[in-house]
């Protein structure tokens, strides 16, 4: 009979329509800001892989893009892909809901998920948006119509209740010795979460179309000889007039953007960085394979 403290590991993927504090909830778990976060949808493109290292246990989560039934360009299209990616090889996944109820696009998900939802922990997030606790009751009854493994109301930006969903996640893997190092955290590099950084400050300080035809490659990041970090960053725009909004009026935006990137990436690089950005027009990339590939997007 295996004991009940023995090691265990698994791979656990954290899927759910957007903006519902998938991201969030990995930075969370992790205990370090891997994945970036805004209010519009769609700010995750990539699965991210963070690893939760708890007493002799190891849980590696894949945030996900948000999950909406549209085809449209291929940069929707591969992130569909990149989710059922992601739940055909994992051990667990967390399907993360808000509080305040379930809508349509979480419903069609539970429907595409149906043949794995006693292998799913139901998430009920964004509890410190309720005036009070139990007025997520009628919701947890709601979802016990349906076979989850569990449910666990939890707040991850405000982090209530993040220790009873790890003790859930924790049991719901299978044993097994850890496959990671301790220190290993993410599978992602500084480049890319240089890139990551960039554009979530792009995101936040632009409206409209314009975040969703945006993408960010680092072309070169190293550190000289006196350790200064040096970072030349590529902001590629589907259209000239994207390029003059993210670039402001006498390149005031670029450089608010740059600023606020260049203070979080010293944070993560623990030293100081000269950060260089450049806006350039590649039009249609969202919807080209072949950019989508040489910009390394996943799945192609």
């Amino acid at each position: 009979m295996s004991g009940r403290n023995n090691p265990r590991f698994g791979q656990v993927a954290i899927v759910g329509r957007p903006n519902v504090g998938k991201s969030t909830l990995l930075n969370a778990l992790v205990g370090e800001k891997l994945s970036i976060t805004t209010a519009k949808p769609h700010t995750t493109r990539h699965s991210i892989l963070g690893v939760l290292n708890a007493a002799q246990s190891q849980a590696v989560f894949v945030d996900t893009p948000g999950h909406e039934r549209r085809s449209g360009r291929a940069l929707h299209r591969l992130m569909g892909r990149v989710i059922h990616q992601a739940l055909e090889s994992c051990d667990l996944a967390l399907l993360v809901v808000e509080a305040t109820g379930l809508r349509d696009a979480d419903k069609q998900l539970i429907e595409m998920m149906s043949d794995r939802l006693r292998k799913t922990i139901v998430v009920v997030n964004k509890l410190d948006r309720l005036e009070r606790r139990e007025a997520v009751l009628p919701l947890l009854e709601q979802l016990q119509e349906f076979p989850f493994a569990a449910y666990v109301p939890i707040s991850a930006r405000k982090g209530i209740n993040l220790e009873a969903l790890i003790s859930a996640i924790l049991a719901a893997l299978p044993e097994g010795p850890p496959m990671f190092p301790p220190e290993f955290t993410t599978d992602r590099d500084m480049k890319f979460r240089a890139a990551e950084v960039i554009r979530e400050k792009l995101m936040q300080r632009t409206h409209q179309e314009v975040p969703y035809g945006l993408t960010v490659e680092i072309e070169y990041i190293g550190q000289r000889e006196d350790g200064q970090w040096l970072i030349h960053g590529l902001i590629w725009l589907e259209r000239d007039s994207h390029k003059a909004i993210v670039i402001g009026k006498q390149g005031e935006q670029l450089k608010r953007v740059g600023i606020a990137a260049r203070k979080e990436i010293e944070a993560m690089l623990g030293g100081k960085v000269r950060l260089e950005l450049w806006a350039k027009v590649r039009e249609h990339w969202s919807d080209n394979d072949n950019e989508l590939r040489r910009l390394g997007f996943d799945g192609i």
